[in-house]
C-alpha cells in the first residue's frame, strides 16, 4: 500500500465515521457485503475485469484481513459474508467456509446459502440450527427458478425460523431467466412470513418490489448501489417513488456491495444522504433497522 493510499484511506475513514456520528448513531449495520473463499472472490473480480477497461473497477481489491479491518475502521458494527453457488454441490462447502469466517470475525453475521438440489432443505435446516444469521440467494448468477420444488422446504425453513434471506431477484445489472418480480412474488405467496431482503431495492424494477414490500410485512429492501452516480446512469430510481420509500423507512436497510464496488464506500452513504428523506429515515436505514432485524445488543457509546 502506497503512502498516498494510506492518506486516502485515512480521509475516507474519517468521513464515513463523520456521517454516522453526525446522526448520533453508534455505527453502521451493512447487510450486503461480500466475503468468500479467496479463489471464488478472485473469479468474481475476474468477471468484472472482463467487462473492459474502467467499466467496473474494484475499489477495494485487498487481502481479506485488510478488507475486514477497513470495515471496522469505518465503524461498521455488523456486516455480512454474502456468497452464492452457481452449480450443485457448492452450497455445503461455502456454508462451511462461512462458519469458520464468522467464528474468527465477530462483527460478521454468519452467512449461508443454498441451491435447488437434493438435500437443500436438510442442509438449510442444519445451517439454521448451527447458527446461521442470514442467507443469500442470487437468482441471476445461479440462474435458477426460486419456485423449484427442491427449494420449497428451504423457503419454509427460513419462513418458520425468521432468519433473513437476501435475495438478488431484480433484473439488474443483467436480466436472467428467473429475475424480475414475478418468480419471487410467487415464492412470497406460498411463504408470506418469509423475512426477505430484496437486494439493490429490486433494481431496475423498483416500483414492483416496493409493491411487494407494501404487501408483505417481512419484506425489506437494501440500498446496495442504489442512488449512486454509477447506478443512476443505468437504472435511476424514479423520483416519484421516493415517498413510498420514505413510508417504508422501517424496512429499508443499508447495503453497499463492499468490496466489489466501482467507487468509494463513502459514496453510498452520501448518495442516501442527498435524497433528503430526513435524519430519522437515515438513522433507521444506516443502523437501527439492521440492529433490530438482527437483534443486536446495545452499542457501547
Amino acid at each position: 500500500m502506497t503512502h498516498s493510499t494510506v492518506i486516502a484511506d485515512t480521509e475516507e475513514r474519517a468521513a464515513v465515521r463523520g456521517v454516522w456520528e453526525d446522526l448520533g448513531l453508534p455505527g453502521l449495520v451493512d447487510v450486503h457485503t461480500h466475503f468468500m473463499p479467496d479463489n471464488v472472490l478472485r473469479k468474481v473480480w475476474a468477471y468484472f475485469d472482463a467487462l473492459g477497461d474502467g467499466v467496473w473497477p474494484i475499489t477495494y481489491r485487498d487481502d481479506e484481513d485488510t478488507r475486514v479491518e477497513r470495515l471496522r475502521s469505518f465503524g461498521v458494527r455488523r456486516f455480512t459474508s454474502l456468497f452464492y453457488p452457481h452449480r450443485p454441490g457448492m452450497a455445503r462447502w461455502l456454508n462451511g467456509w462461512a462458519a469458520d469466517f464468522a467464528a474468527r470475525t465477530p462483527e460478521c453475521l454468519r452467512g449461508a446459502t443454498f441451491y435447488p438440489e437434493p438435500g437443500a432443505g436438510d442442509y438449510t435446516e442444519q445451517a439454521v440450527a448451527d447458527g446461521a444469521r442470514v442467507f443469500k440467494a442470487h437468482l441471476q448468477v445461479g440462474a435458477y427458478d426460486p419456485r423449484d420444488p427442491h427449494l420449497d422446504r428451504v423457503w419454509g425453513v427460513l419462513a418458520e425460523s425468521g432468519v433473513p434471506v437476501v435475495v438478488h431477484c431484480g433484473s439488474g445489472p443483467l436480466a436472467g431467466p428467473f429475475t424480475g418480480p414475478g418468480p419471487f412474488a410467487e415464492v412470497l405467496r406460498r411463504h408470506p412470513r418469509l423475512t426477505a431482503v430484496v437486494a439493490h431495492a429490486g433494481s431496475p424494477e423498483y416500483g414492483a418490489f416496493l409493491d411487494l414490500a407494501e404487501r408483505y410485512e417481512r419484506v425489506h429492501l437494501d440500498t446496495t448501489m442504489v442512488f449512486t452516480d454509477f447506478t443512476e446512469r443505468a437504472a435511476p430510481f424514479p423520483e416519484d417513488e421516493l415517498p413510498r420509500l420514505r413510508a417504508l423507512g422501517d424496512r429499508v436497510l443499508l447495503g453497499t456491495d463492499y468490496p466489489n464496488i466501482p467507487y468509494p464506500y463513502l459514496h453510498q452513504l452520501r448518495a442516501l444522504t442527498r435524497l433528503g428523506l430526513g435524519r430519522d429515515w437515515l438513522r433507521a436505514v444506516l443502523h437501527d433497522n439492521g440492529a433490530r432485524l438482527f437483534d443486536l445488543p446495545p452499542a457501547r457509546m
